[in-house]
């Protein structure tokens, strides 16, 4: 079977990946468009706790974070994955009950996450932090190096005879896929409308969620929701070059991240997809060993994670600014005085690198995942997830298009069609 694979970020190389283990002949077409999610996600793997009042937001993640253990193994090379730990940390230790509740709650469907207990100086774990916190620590929590996943994937897959192009492609109003040169100007998308009734603040970018609590909110660093007649942005109004070489397929899968809406319009179907820009730092401690200090997740605030190389992330904001994948003085501002408040400890440290990455978000708040035609499947809208469920929905994805049933019921995914 023929299957194209539109996307090669983390949900179209988990795609491509799972198809060729099923002998599926695989073409992924890789857009190499600015700002995409996968090469600037952080790489949380924590879904306890988040979602608590929606339980399939949360099951998509929990068995994303599953997913992993069995990756690594059998992809049998170093992808940035380590179970570290995750340290829930708050000026107040009754901010904490709530998280700790829910993770009571959820801990016997997902033993996994480890026997959660209270650490009375976490900057014993993670020294750059304020002596101030408190924090719970979930042990079964991990980080990943998202660029690595998403490399491995792919090659993986190419070993067992998938083709990578680059290029645009575009589809015909039946689903046939059309490749076009790449054309990727910096500036090739209109200016927004205003924006979503959304927040702006900060969140991992690439997987976890938002720390720009509202009131009343139980989430433990969940953005708010968008209004659920919100309208989407627009997606980027590029002419593609030339007439487009033909590329055969049995089945298609859309994995194009926040672009995924826009190529999927010649099919007549409208999907509310936007990007939401999220920025973050990467920042250097000479001579520290930080490769197994614990991902910090604050009740608001930043997510900071260690990575080998005397590397800490920083980040990241929430914006929604349409497809602009710039870093801004404003932005990396943001991180840094939030960050900073955290863990003081970090002011010395040296800004090595700068990340931006544009989340694809659904405008009706869960993740979309299905067939909009009868040989179109389409896997988007994991917003701040896709590091943790990316490659999990990469399979979900390649079940569809092989016409097997997938590991989890898709229905609450389900995009609309016509």
């Amino acid at each position: 079977m023929r299957v194209v694979v539109i996307g090669s970020g983390i949900v179209g190389a988990g795609a491509a990946y799972h198809l060729s283990r099923r002998g599926a002949a695989v073409t992924v077409v890789d857009g190499g468009y600015p700002g995409e999610a996968t090469q600037a996600g952080a790489g949380i793997v924590c879904p306890w706790v988040d979602h608590p009042e929606d339980d399939d937001w949360y099951r998509l993640t929990r068995e994303g974070a599953r997913h992993y253990p069995g990756l690594v193994e059998e992809l049998g090379e170093d992808i940035g994955y380590a179970k570290v730990g995750a340290l829930l940390v708050a000026e107040d230790p009754v901010d904490l009950e709530p998280v700790r509740a829910l993770l009571r709650r959820r801990y016997a469907g997902a033993p996994e996450m480890g026997e959660v207990v209270d650490v009375a100086t976490p900057a014993e774990l993670f020294p750059p932090l304020s002596d101030t916190l408190s924090a719970l620590l979930v042990p079964g929590a991990a980080r990943v190096d998202g660029r690595s996943v998403r490399d491995a994937l792919l090659a993986a897959a190419v070993a067992r005879g998938a083709e990578v192009r680059t290029g645009t492609a575009t589809l015909t109003q039946d689903g046939q896929v059309l490749l076009h040169p790449a054309d990727h100007p910096e500036t090739s998308a209109p200016t927004p409308p205003p924006p979503a009734p959304a927040v702006s603040g900060t969140a991992p970018a690439g997987t976890g969620s938002s720390a720009a609590v509202p009131a009343g909110d139980a989430s433990w660093r969940q953005a708010a929701p968008l209004h659920p007649d919100a309208p989407a942005m627009p997606g980027v109004q590029q002419e593609p070059m030339g007439e487009g070489v033909p590329l055969e397929a049995d089945a298609v899968i859309v994995a194009a991240g926040a672009w995924t809406g826009e190529v999927c319009r010649p099919l007549g179907v409208e999907l509310p997809v936007f990007p939401r820009r999220g920025q973050i730092l990467h920042a250097t401690l000479e001579g520290v060993d930080t490769a197994w200090w614990p991902i910090i997740l604050p009740r608001m605030g930043p997510y900071l994670l260690g990575f080998p190389d005397s590397r800490v992330v920083v980040g990241a904001t929430v914006e929604d600014v349409g497809f602009a994948p710039r870093v801004t003085v404003g932005g990396l501002d943001e991180v840094i005085e939030a960050g900073l408040r955290v863990a003081p400890g970090l002011a010395s440290a040296t800004v090595s690198e700068t990340r931006v990455g544009l989340r694809p978000v659904y405008a009706p708040g869960s993740a979309l995942i299905g067939p909009v035609t009868d040989r179109v499947v389409v896997a988007t809208g994991l917003s701040a997830y896709g590091l943790t469920a990316g490659p999990f929905t990469g399979e979900l994805a390649a079940a569809l298009a092989l016409g097997e049933r997938p590991p989890i019921d898709l229905a609450p995914y389900r995009p609309p069609t016509g």
